[in-house]
C-alpha cells in the first residue's frame, strides 16, 4: 500500500512541525493539516513564514519550501478526511479539569470528537494514527467508535507517539533517535504498520523504526517522559541538599554523569521543568496506576510532580527571603518566560508560577523574553485565576530588551536558558539597578564568579 495523501487533524506544536517535515521529505505525498481554529490556520498560511504560529529553529524554512507544493493548511476538515488514506490525530489532550480523574486523567473529549468526525465522513478504508500523547488503551476506544459506524469502512488504528523536544523539534524530526509505530498483530494491522514505516523510511533508517503492539507504543511515550522528568526532579532534590551542606550541585552532577550507567543528560539543576508533556503525562500515569489499584506505583511517580512544584516555590521563596523578607513594591526583572529556550511555548513554565508567587507578595514584575508576547504572559497569569486580569496587567510590565527590563530592578531572575543571556554586558545591567543588586540564576547558565566580581549578589540553584 503506497501512501500518497495524508491528513493531520490539529495544527499545534506536534501536528504542524511533524507534517511540515513529512511534506519536505516526501514530495510525492500531499499533506494537509486541518484545524477548526481559523486564526491558527491563517497564521500558518502567512506569506512571511517567520510569522507562523510556532517558533522552532529551522521550521519556517521547511514550511516555506513545502507549503503550496505538497503541504497545505486548511479549515476544511471534512474534505481532508475524505481525501486522505492516513489520518493523524494531533489534537490537544489536556489534564481533566472536571469530573472523575480531575487534575490527573487526560481529557479525551477532543480525541473522541475526532474519531466521530472521521467515522461520519469516511467512505473508504482509512489508517488512523494516534499522534497525540494518550493513555494506554485509548486506541481501543477509538476503534470502538470507528468500527460501529455501520457504513462498512474498515479502519486500522496505529499508535505513533512523538518524542520531540521543543526547541530542537526540527532536528529531532530530521534525525530521530527512533520512530515508534504500534498496531494490531493481524495481517491488516501489519499492512498498515508497513505503510507508515515506508513513509518515514524516506529519510529515516529502517533500523531506527521500531514496531510494537499498540499498547506498548502508547505506554512507551508516557514512560519516556516520566523517566526524563524523574531525572530532573532527582537532581533538583539534590540541589536543595547541596545548598544546605555546602556541596555544589553542578559538581555533583558532573561527577555522577561521568558514570556510564547514569550518563550526563537531564542532570541540570534548575527552577523546575515545564512544557506540555512532562507534568501532564506523569499525572496521567499516576491516574492509570491508581485506576488499576497500583497505589505504590502511583505514589512513586506523583512524587516527581511534588518535587517539581516544590522547586518552583522554593525559588520564589528564596527571592523573598534574600530581599530582606519583603518584595512589596520592588521591581523584579524576569529574563525569560518560555518554559525552555528556542520555543515560544509557555505551558507549565516555571516563570508563570514564580511570577504568581511574587505578585502575591506585591512585587512588580518586569519581563523580557525574545519570543513570548505580553498578551501570552497575561493569559498565562489569568489562567491561574489567582487575581483579576486588571491586577495582573498592573503588576506585569514587559520590555523589548533585557537592558530595559532590568533598569531600576532590585533583582533579576533567570527563568529561561536563552543563549543570548550569556552574552550580555552584565556590568551595564548592574550599573542600572538598585543596590545591592541580586541575581537569581534559575537555570545555572551564568558564571557566578564573574557576576560577583562585578558586584552582583549571585544566587544559583544548588550552590
Amino acid at each position: 500500500m503506497e501512501i500518497t495523501k495524508i491528513c493531520c487533524i490539529g495544527a499545534g506544536y506536534v501536528g504542524g512541525p511533524t507534517m511540515a517535515v513529512i511534506a519536505q521529505k516526501c514530495p510525492h505525498i500531499k499533506v494537509t493539516v486541518v484545524d477548526l481554529n481559523e486564526q491558527r490556520i491563517k497564521d500558518w498560511n502567512d506569506p512571511n513564514t517567520d510569522n507562523i504560529p510556532i517558533y522552532e529553529p529551522g521550521l519556517s524554512e521547511i514550511v516555506a519550501e513545502a507549503r503550496g507544493r505538497n503541504l497545505f493548511f486548511s479549515t476544511e476538515v471534512d474534505k481532508a478526511i475524505d481525501e486522505a488514506q492516513v489520518i493523524f490525530i494531533s489534537v490537544n489532550t489536556p489534564t481533566k479539569t472536571y469530573g472523575k480523574g480531575k487534575g490527573m486523567a487526560a481529557d479525551l473529549k477532543y480525541i473522541e470528537l475526532c474519531a466521530r468526525q472521521i467515522a461520519k465522513v469516511a467512505k473508504q478504508n482509512k489508517i488512523v494514527v494516534e499522534k497525540s500523547t494518550l493513555p494506554v488503551r485509548t486506541a481501543e476506544a477509538i476503534k470502538s467508535i470507528l468500527d460501529n459506524t455501520g457504513n462498512g469502512v474498515q479502519f486500522q488504528i496505529l499508535s505513533n507517539p512523538e518524542f520531540l523536544a521543543e526547541g530542537t523539534a526540527v532536528k529531532d524530526l530530521l534525525n530521530p533517535d527512533r520512530i515508534l509505530i504500534g498496531g494490531d498483530t493481524t495481517s491488516e494491522g501489519e499492512t498498515a504498520i508497513n505503510a507508515l514505516v515506508d513513509v518515514y523510511a524516506n529519510w529515516v533508517d529502517k533500523d531506527k523504526i521500531l514496531t510494537t503492539n499498540v499498547w506498548s507504543s502508547e505506554l512507551s511515550k508516557l514512560t519516556a517522559n516520566a523517566f526524563l522528568a524523574q531525572r530532573i526532579s532527582s537532581i533538583n532534590a539534590m540541589s536543595e541538599l547541596c545548598e544546605k551542606t555546602g556541596a555544589d550541585v553542578n559538581e555533583v552532577a558532573k561527577a555522577i554523569g561521568m558514570d556510564s550507567r547514569i550518563g550526563p543528560k537531564f542532570l541540570k539543576a534548575s527552577v523546575g521543568f515545564g512544557g506540555s508533556c512532562f507534568q501532564k503525562d506523569i499525572l496521567n500515569l499516576v491516574y492509570i496506576a491508581k485506576s488499576y489499584g497500583l497505589n505504590e506505583v502511583a505514589d512513586y511517580w506523583e512524587q516527581v510532580i511534588i518535587m517539581n512544584d516544590h522547586q518552583k516555590r522554593r525559588f520564589s521563596n528564596k527571592i523573598v527571603q534574600t530581599l530582606y523578607n519583603t518584595v512589596a513594591g520592588k521591581k523584579i526583572a524576569f529574563l525569560g518566560w518560555a518554559f525552555k529556550k528556542d520555543t515560544n511555548d509557555t505551558r507549565e513554565s516555571a516563570a508563570i508560577y514564580v511570577a504568581d508567587d511574587l505578585i502575591n507578595e506585591q512585587a512588580q514584575i518586569s519581563v523580557y523574553d525574545p519570543k513570548v508576547s505580553r498578551a501570552k504572559m497575561l493569559s498565562d497569569l489569568d489562567y491561574l485565576e489567582t487575581r483579576t486580569s486588571g491586577e495582573n496587567n498592573s503588576s506585569l510590565a514587559t520590555f523589548d530588551s533585557a537592558y530595559d527590563a532590568c533598569k531600576g530592578a532590585h533583582a533579576i531572575a533567570i527563568l529561561t536558558e536563552w543563549d543570548e543571556f550569556t552574552t550580555y554586558d552584565w556590568q551595564k545591567i548592574y550599573d542600572s539597578m538598585h543596590k545591592p543588586a541580586f541575581l537569581f540564576d534559575g537555570r545555572n547558565i551564568l558564571d557566578a564568579k564573574e557576576l560577583e566580581s562585578i558586584g552582583f549578589i549571585y544566587k544559583g540553584i544548588g550552590s
